[in-house]
């Protein structure tokens, strides 16, 4: 089977296996439902308090959809830190190695299909909340172009929670990192305030780090969408993608070299 073609084979088959169990999946989905509830409660007396029907160019509106896309692509994001630590750990890495097939590729590969199907119940559950207290999404018609960068979004976190999880080659536990990089996706990702809310200064800079691009840039595209935002969104985030790669392909190198010197 020619490499590509082995890959989709592994995200089409986690797809199958995850779409197995309906149930665990409409429950898992039962927390975007409480999230939006919340959500819709805090920022309606958010817009009311100031007595504005725009913040910082956003309706209530937007900002529902806005937040709605945003925990979808939070709650439905592959997690691989704490998977391939484990790996590392318990040693079963070495035996993964062995496999006939590259090891991250592998990770990704089932991370993505699995985030697929987690996304497809997120986003129905979160969407019919949402429009059941707002109204429907401003604009429809960047959906397509949505789910493209929802799957570069994905790459970019999946990068860099496998670069975390390796990192157990040398500190073995990598909860704290694991905990500290969630709260930088909240904040500086923009999944609890949208950015356009944060101070010049700040929103300035969050928007320009990897975690805007992996959560904040796709939600913010989803409702109000356009061409050109659209193409430097996709530009900006296959130059984050290549530069994580790079980092992601150097620390598996030197994982795999220390493997080998444990004698692993």
């Amino acid at each position: 089977m020619k490499t590509p073609a082995k890959y989709l084979a592994i995200t089409r088959t986690q797809i199958i296996n995850s779409a197995a169990y309906p149930l665990d999946l409409a429950t898992r989905s039962l927390l975007i439902v409480m999230f939006m509830f919340v959500f819709m409660q805090l920022w309606q007396a958010t817009y009311r308090a100031l007595g504005q029907t725009d913040i910082a160019g956003l309706s209530l509106n937007e900002t529902m959809w806005y937040l709605m896309l945003a925990e979808t692509i939070v709650l439905s994001k592959p997690r691989l830190t704490n998977t391939i630590a484990e790996q590392v750990k318990d040693g079963s890495i070495a035996y993964l190695l062995n496999k006939p097939y590259n090891f991250l590729l592998y990770h990704f590969s089932v991370a993505l299909g699995d985030g697929l199907i987690r996304m497809i119940f997120n986003a129905l559950a979160g969407g019919a909340v949402v429009w059941l207290m707002i109204g429907p999404p401003p604009n429809l018609l960047g959906v397509p172009f949505v789910l493209v960068a929802i799957v570069c979004a994905w790459l970019i976190d999946c990068s860099l929670t496998a670069t975390l999880g390796l990192a157990a080659f040398v500190t073995e536990d990598v909860a704290a990192f694991d905990w500290i990089y969630s709260k930088f996706v909240l904040i500086l990702g923009g999944v609890l305030i949208p950015l356009d809310f944060f101070p010049d200064w700040l929103r300035n800079v969050a928007q320009a780090l990897p975690f805007a691009y992996a959560t904040y840039h796709p939600a913010r595209f989803f409702v109000q969408p356009d061409l050109a935002r659209f193409a430097t969104l996709i530009l900006a985030q296959v130059l984050w993608l290549g530069a994580l790669t790079l980092l992601l392909t150097l620390v598996y190198r030197r994982g795999v070299t220390r493997l080998t010197i444990n004698g692993g």
